[in-house]
């Protein structure tokens, strides 16, 4: 008879009696905390920024917001990619093959090489795609500065998420956190110098601002790749060994789960690439509250990511195991508690929401007072938006624990085009409600998401469902 359990997944032994909901929900925001962070360390980079650009007046913000979509639109497919190598790792750590943890994290870094040469190379035509969607010209043109910055920090992104997705799996995501914090102040001393001209550099302005970001996301991949290679726990799965052997089967299978990944991903960016660009025909002050406020929204929105990503592991652990009681319980743990915390962020907002825009603006620029005030209102309109954005974040990572991506890209597309995007454009100019009818329409989109994802998830646990076991150990 035993007295406790040994938890594979924290590495810790479980006390006697311990509620298992406690355990789980313990485990989860050890896991999600400093995965969490990380994220939020990555937004404030891009807050820094769009804080500095803001200097630059109006125009120059929707400048920023112009060039977020066409980055994004690129950043997202291979974010989806690398996103599958958390799972594979999670899957193959929970049933003990480390050369299957090895090989999984192998052909991310493949594949962010495959696809971000071609993804690099269309940054550079952001300019003249948003000029044929009708953007303001001033715009489009700034945009286009900055990307020319910009587009070079794809693979090195996207080799960070792959390698941070690794040392999740391997519950040691605290490398990424400090990393992300020696670039915070790294990121805004640059980007002020060069985007200023400050330190004897010269003045680039939107160009210095993704300058300055690839250079630092560089640096913040080669420090991952390089504690990854050599620190403990990490140097015993010998990550870069027998790197130039191509395992194409697990690199197809990488796709095969990563591919609806990147698709819903798509499809959920899409929508709001696509709400910015309804904002640019409703006027640029409304493009201009709509960045602030989803700045906004970004930064909470980092909580329910690091949740979701702690999901997909701790699901991959269970599975890895091939227990599906606590794979269930796994998902629904991180679902509750990226609800409450949801919750509790909505009424922060509502309490702050005049004064949040005055950090991305100068309140005494004569033209910022429309602005804010926009701002101010898309933040309350978005209350409902902010509980369902983290529910189905955070319902999608405990599904791809479980490798099931193909059928929440179908909930996606209907969710977010047929549902979302009709009712934005339906709300924002035949119904006439402009830019709040746009965030109410991907609230109902992102709500109805979140609903599909987690009935998907109590469908496929309650018969206890498991997917394939991780493949045979070997190179």
């Amino acid at each position: 008879m035993t007295t406790g359990h040994a938890d594979y997944a924290t590495g810790t032994e479980s006390p006697a009696g311990a509620l298992p909901w406690r355990i789980e929900l313990r485990a989860t925001v050890k896991l999600a905390l400093p995965i969490a962070l990380t994220q939020l360390g990555q937004v404030a980079m891009m807050t820094s920024d769009l804080m500095l650009i803001g200097r630059l007046g109006d125009v120059a913000i929707a400048g920023a917001a112009l060039a977020h979509i066409i980055l994004f639109a690129g950043f997202v497919l291979g974010m989806g990619l690398m996103s599958a190598v958390s799972p594979l790792a999670a899957q193959a750590y929970g049933a003990r093959e480390p050369r299957m943890v090895r090989r999984a994290l192998r052909v991310g870094l493949w594949a962010a090489l495959m696809v971000g040469a071609p993804m690099t190379a269309a940054m550079f035509f952001g300019e003249h795609f948003l000029l044929s969607l009708g953007q303001d010209p001033e715009a489009a043109r700034l945009a286009g500065q900055y990307l020319m910055g910009l587009g070079w920090c794809l693979v090195p992104g996207w080799w960070f998420i792959a390698l941070r997705g690794f040392m999740g799996a391997v519950n040691r995501p605290e490398p990424a956190l400090w990393i992300t914090l020696v670039a915070i102040p790294a990121n805004l001393l640059l980007a002020y110098a060069l985007i200023y001209g400050e330190f004897g550099l010269p003045r680039l302005e939107m160009l210095g601002a993704g300058v300055a970001t690839t250079i630092v996301n560089i640096g913040m991949c080669a420090a991952s790749l390089w504690i990854a290679y050599t620190q403990r726990p990490f140097k015993k799965y010998q990550v870069l060994g027998h790197f130039w052997r191509m395992d194409w089967p697990l690199t197809g299978r990488l796709f095969l789960i990563g591919g609806p990944i990147a698709g819903a991903f798509l499809l959920e960016y899409g929508l709001f690439a696509a709400a910015a660009i309804l904002m640019g025909w409703i006027s640029t002050v409304a493009l201009a509250a709509h960045q602030i406020a989803l700045q906004v929204a970004s930064i909470l929105f980092m909580a329910p990511f690091g949740i979701s990503m702690a999901a997909t592991v701790r699901v991959g652990h269970a599975v890895g195991r091939r227990d599906p009681i606590e794979t269930r319980r796994a998902g629904f743990a991180a679902i509750a508690l990226g609800a409450a915390f949801m919750a509790a962020m909505v009424v922060l907002i509502l309490m702050t929401r005049h004064i949040l825009p005055l950090a991305f603006l100068d309140g005494g620029r004569a033209d910022a007072d429309a602005t804010l005030t926009l701002a101010a209102t898309l933040l309350a309109s978005g209350a409902t938006f902010f509980i369902a954005d983290g529910v189905q974040t955070i319902a999608a990572g405990a599904l791809r624990g479980l490798n099931d991506t193909r059928v929440p890209l179908l909930f996606a597309t209907l969710s977010f085009w047929i549902v979302g995007f009709g009712t934005s454009w339906t709300l924002a100019f035949p119904a006439g409600l402009g830019a709040i009818g746009v965030w109410i329409g991907f609230t109902v989109g992102l709500a109805l998401y979140a609903v599909l994802l987690v009935w998907r998830f109590n469908a496929l646990t309650a018969r206890g469902y498991m997917p394939e076991a991780p493949g045979h150990a070997h190179a």
